[in-house]
């Protein structure tokens, strides 16, 4: 492996983390949801939407691409319940 292709590597997988802890922060948002002082519900369901349509397009590539995977599942699932959260 070439010093660039290490670069894509480190780069790819710092950037799946990020995409992982920006969903976990929903986890506050979900806390005060169900102790009921509820938050807008439009950005986690537009979030995870954009997540799913990711999971699609990575599990459609003829060589899946794990690491997108990876990076959006949280997002589906946090967006999903907060979004839930936020409407009930």
């Amino acid at each position: 492996m070439d010093k660039k292709e290490h670069t894509i590597l480190v780069f790819g997988r710092i950037a799946s983390m990020l995409s992982v802890l920006m969903y976990v922060s929903y986890i506050p948002q979900i806390m005060n949801n169900l102790a009921g002082n509820k938050g807008n519900p439009i950005q986690p369901m537009v979030a995870m939407i954009n997540c799913i349509f990711w999971v699609i397009y990575a599990s459609m590539q003829k060589k899946k691409d794990v690491p997108i995977i990876i990076a959006n599942v949280p997002g589906v699932i946090l967006g999903a319940i907060t979004f839930v959260t936020a409407i009930i």
